[in-house]
């Protein structure tokens, strides 16, 4: 399993697998072909089908052009093989010092990406020559990969999921994760203090300066409530326009952990360093889910986006109120569990429509799973591993159209109603 540095990113929005892979990958090619005659990018499955919405050709020709003009082919029809987020990049070589390649390569989730399986290939490109050992693997770090071995060894080393993690990373993931808390914390401030309208066609009004002041007029136990909704909301609508957020674990998922850990830190005075304890146990479960099932919703739908999110800020709040290993467990199982088999249908490749919302959604939920699990003494007949098997098997059940391609679900009822009102 990776390091933490892979799942927790700092980057631009609005989502991980179709803006900050493609243009990862992107500047690979790019440092690879600095003297290119032209570029050919082909873009396929979900990554094409809502590519446009998410400011995929955006993100590869703000890196290509500034080289050579680019070329995007989109083919949201063909689905390759290892995962639905597949893209080829080609080189029209210059005369003089270049040569002709093409490179196929995946955006699984969380800004990562992978070259695949070789046996997997299809024929639709297999019969090109294709350049491989282009990404650079980091190394696996962390033994255990699955939480209940990580809970025994809590539990047989009287240590927490944090320490785990400490053992296991360097000696500077400490400056690491305070370096994401502050980039969260001010993620949360930004879309605070940003208003007017989201980019793209749906012409959505920002909401979380607007629930901010509201929560701030009710009593405290509603005011806690709205204060949560407005700070999830917040770095929601900062990554939808683009702005700089924390996968946490993706950008489409990426206010819940912040919304819950802002709202906790400001509400009971909890240090960086308690709140680095915090990122560590969120993203050791974030981990797990990456490493055994996934986290894209391409592949898996929502659940494996903001269901993930939500196990990973439930353990983190536990965390906080001094859970054991098994509540925290507890916790984490719960705020997954209840996202199983949860679409990814975003209203016109948006990251807006449902995203936004259930960002807020789950950042209660969280709260709701941490006190559930406070209250109980951790034990529980299904466990946090089992439910990960379930999310993986119940993503790969669900059709393609529930899953980031914009033609089902809600998607599909906004084209409906666009065809009424014409």
């Amino acid at each position: 399993m990776k390091s933490l540095r892979e799942l927790y990113r700092i980057g631009k929005g609005p989502s991980s697998s179709h803006t900050m892979g493609p243009q990862r990958a992107a500047r690979i090619f790019a440092r690879r072909h600095p003297q290119a005659a032209g570029f050919k990018v082909t873009l396929y499955g979900s990554l094409a089908a809502t590519g446009k919405g998410h400011m995929t050709d955006v993100a590869i020709r703000e890196v290509l052009e500034p080289i050579a003009p680019v070329s995007i082919e989109w083919r949201p029809e063909v689905f390759l093989p290892f995962h639905p987020n597949g893209m080829k990049f080609e080189v029209e070589p210059n005369q003089a010092s270049d040569k002709a390649e093409s490179w196929l390569v995946y955006s699984i989730g969380g800004g990562a990406l992978s070259e695949g399986d070789a046996a997997q290939l299809p024929q639709l490109v297999s019969e090109q020559q294709l350049t491989r050992g282009l990404v650079k693997e980091s190394p696996d770090i962390y033994d255990l990969t699955h939480l209940i071995d990580i809970q025994n060894w809590c539990d047989n080393h009287g240590c927490a999921y944090w320490e785990y993690v400490k053992q296991c990373e360097d000696n500077s993931i400490g400056d690491y994760l305070l370096d994401i808390w502050h980039a969260m914390q001010q993620s949360v401030e930004a879309g605070l203090n940003h208003e007017g309208r989201l980019p793209g066609p749906l012409n959505l009004q920002r909401k979380a300066a607007t629930y901010y002041v509201k929560a701030q007029g009710y009593k405290s136990n509603l005011q806690s409530r709205g204060m949560v909704y407005a700070y999830a909301l917040a770095v929601s609508e900062e990554n939808a326009s683009g702005g700089t957020i924390v996968t946490a674990p993706t950008c489409g998922s990426c206010g819940v952990v912040p919304g819950v850990l802002y709202h906790l830190a400001k509400g009971h005075n909890f240090s960086d360093e308690k709140m680095i304890h915090a990122l560590a146990t969120a993203g050791l479960i974030g981990n797990i889910v990456k490493e055994n099932a996934s986290i894209s919703g391409a592949d898996v739908g929502c659940q494996g986006e903001v269901g993930v999110a939500c196990a990973m800020a439930s353990g983190a709040a536990c965390q906080l109120f001094g859970g054991s290993p098994a509540q925290i467990e507890y916790a984490a199982e719960m705020g997954l569990e209840h996202h199983l088999g949860m679409t990814c249908d975003p209203v016109c490749g948006l990251v807006q429509i449902p995203c936004i919302e259930r960002n807020a959604f789950a950042a209660t939920r969280a709260l709701d799973c941490n006190l559930y699990a406070s209250f109980s003494d951790g034990r529980h007949r299904v466990s946090f591993d089992r439910v990960v098997e379930v999310m993986k098997q119940t993503g790969h059940d669900l059709p393609s159209l529930y899953k980031e391609t914009g033609e089902g679900g809600l998607a599909k009822g906004w084209q409906k109603i666009n065809r009424m009102k014409k």
